[in-house]
């Protein structure tokens, strides 16, 4: 399966996010710490999360592995116990008002991290070899900026690379100059000031040697930096982002003339098309998809009507209209009837942090039509066989356990052969019958990725379905069919609508009259599965059965909204938890994704060795048998 997103084009290893984030928890001592990735490596003030910076994606796997560790060590160790939070909040105030503020918070933001780093290998040596890695790196990158920046003539950029390496200098005669634009007099006094940043003890000592770096080298440089390479340690929501307001997205200039059209008496509007661009328009002022225009005529064509969307309106454009139901999400009458939303934001995540925004939205399959239950009446007679195989060896073994006697007992009925009470020194000449035939003891949940990959792969797995279905219905065993998906057009940052279509009920497993529903589960859009295996874990918990088994099918890595990063780490920890609770969660990978070795090793991570893999779909059959048949006999 290809990934949902990618993060700056390159995919995110999954393996190593998780390696990431349980090093952060495990040096925070906080289960909720979660790790994202970002242009620059910070500690949000607020929440528990850590940013780790992508700048080492370039680099060999090893030693971007180590590189991304010494991040989160030095942001969980160092900046979350060491780093003055009021200090940065002040220092960022007095950046502002410097002429140089690029320069200020980046020299003050390297000379802090390497404070903090001296303070995390005395209290954890272990992590010395991630920042030695760390500090290597980073000098071979400054030395080429340095270089770099020279030639182009970035004076500032320049100076921060160079205050970089001679900061974190091995010898004395490895020495760069530091200033060569100032002249002699600022240069003597540059000397005698930045050594004094080793005797820096908090963050208010760094920031203060930073504001005086700064202000000496005010006259000398002719303008501010011209990239960023490192951000502050604590990273606030928004910072450094423009703020776009509403107003800002309205015409705030009146027209220079006030003509104003009649209404033509034919009603019939005309289209035109206009260019995004022309001479009245070429103000690079901050428009956002709207048109300056300062002459023209005023038109009442965008009052009070609506008028129904199209295939190519801008996706971020602001129309004005009434909203209009959609047809792809009329289930009908008794489907709208049976919707129960669960709003999940707010205060606490019942069902992950991850998931906090999202809306569950459960709703029961319609009742199928005359093509749906030819459809399933036709997948019936082919999953027949596997059906009859698996009921007959159940059978079987139930009547094996149910008719053997057990023999040579101390106590119980006297046998026949009474010929061991004479050879024997402790006879035992009694037995027992073999207990009557019992009921399986356990409870099925079946979870279906509904996602727009499945598009090839949906109906192959509806065989599969309903040879599970009815099996257990065979066998009298209670079960669950649901499929899950999110609406990717109605997602955004505050709500993200994720549906479960129950196709089958627990309650309605057992009659005859079930399953022709499964053949309503179609491929939708994205796959939030954390989210879907949480709340299929809470419906098996209220099941009095003694064995409870959650299966998953699906297709590949989860994908949604605001899911690619932390997606893996999600899921991983609802199995874990359902696992923890006493549920068996097992998931059956379907498709040609299954060959790939990055996605098998991904699988792998997710949910351990209860995975199965099925390169093709159709041979789900098969690899059902055994599973369901080891199930049913560890219920007994």
């Amino acid at each position: 399966m290809e990934r949902f997103m990618m993060f700056n084009d390159r995919p995110i290893d999954p393996f190593l996010v998780m390696q990431l984030a349980d090093l952060a928890r495990t040096l925070a001592r906080r289960p909720d710490m979660t790790v994202e990735f970002a242009a620059h490596s910070g500690m949000h003030p607020v929440k528990p999360t850590v940013y780790v910076s992508q700048f080492w994606d370039v680099y060999p796997p090893k030693e971007k592995e180590t590189a991304m560790k010494s991040d989160v060590a030095l942001r969980v160790i160092g900046t979350r116990r060491h780093t003055d939070l009021a200090a940065v909040r002040a220092f960022r105030q007095a950046a502002e008002a410097h002429p140089w503020p690029k320069l200020a918070k980046q020299l003050f933001s390297l000379a802090e991290d390497l404070r903090v780093e001296a303070l995390c290998e005395r209290e954890r040596p272990g992590v010395k070899r991630w920042f030695r890695t760390r500090r290597r790196l980073y000098r071979r990158y400054f030395t080429q900026q340095w270089q770099a920046n020279q030639t182009r003539g970035a004076a500032a950029d320049q100076f921060l690379a160079a205050m970089y390496l001679r900061l974190t200098a091995d010898s004395p005669l490895d020495d760069v100059p530091l200033a060569p634009m100032a002249d002699e007099t600022v240069q003597a006094r540059l000397d005698a000031l930045w050594p004094q940043w080793f005797d820096a003890m908090s963050t208010a000592d760094t920031a203060r040697w930073a504001l005086a770096i700064v202000a000496l080298m005010e006259e000398a440089l002719a303008g501010d930096m011209v990239n960023a390479y490192i951000s502050l340690p604590f990273v606030d929501d928004g910072d450094d982002e423009p703020k776009v307001m509403v107003r800002d997205l309205k015409r705030v200039d009146p027209l220079e003339n006030r003509d104003v059209a009649e209404n033509p008496s034919n009603g019939k509007a005309h289209q035109e098309v206009l260019s995004t661009w022309h001479r009245e328009t070429s103000r690079p002022n901050g428009n956002f998809l709207r048109f300056e225009l300062e002459r023209g005529t005023r038109t009442g064509m965008l009052g009070d009507g609506a008028r129904p969307g199209d295939d190519g309106d801008q996706a971020l454009a602001i129309v004005q209209g009434m909203s209009q139901p959609a047809k792809r999400n009329e289930y009908g009458l008794e489907a709208a009837a049976a919707f129960q939303e669960h709003r999940l934001a707010g205060g606490g995540a019942p069902y992950g942090e991850a998931n906090r925004q999202a809306a569950i939205i459960v709703f029961s399959s319609p009742p199928p039509s005359r093509d749906e239950r030819d459809e399933y009446r036709s997948k019936q007679a082919a999953a027949a066989p596997y059906r009859k195989r698996l009921v007959r060896v159940m059978e079987q073994w139930l009547e094996h356990q149910r008719s053997t006697w057990r023999t040579n007992l101390p106590a119980g009925r006297l046998r026949k052969q009474l010929i061991p009470f004479f050879t024997d020194e402790r006879p035992h000449l009694f037995y027992k019958k073999g207990e009557p035939a019992r009921r399986f003891n356990a409870a099925f949940g079946l979870l279906v990725d509904c996602s727009a990959s499945m598009h090839d792969k949906m109906d192959e797995t509806k065989t599969g379905l309903v040879l599970c279905h009815n099996v257990l219905q065979t066998l009298r065993v209670p079960h669950q069919i649901v499929g899950f998906w999110e609406d990717a057009n109605e997602a955004t940052a505050a709500r993200q609508p994720n549906y479960l279509q129950v196709a089958v009920s627990f309650r309605e497993s057992l009659n005859p009259s079930s399953g022709p529903a499964i053949m309503q589960l179609e491929p939708h859009e994205d796959n939030r599965d954390g989210l879907a295996i949480r709340w299929m874990t809470e419906q098996l918990l209220r099941r009095p059965e003694t064995q409870k088994v959650l299966l998953i099918f699906s297709d590949g890595e989860p994908a949604a909204y605001g899911y690619e990063q932390n997606g893996i780490i999600d899921t991983h920890e609802a199995v874990a938890e359902a696992r923890r609770r006493g549920i068996e969660v097992v998931n059956l990978f379907l498709g040609r994704g299954a060959d790939d070795e990055s996605t098998r090793r991904t699988i792998e991570n997710i949910y351990g060795r209860f995975r199965v893999f099925v390169p093709q779909v159709s041979e789900l059959p098969d690899r059902l048998l055994p599973l369901l048949k080891t199930w049913l006999q560890k219920s007994l």
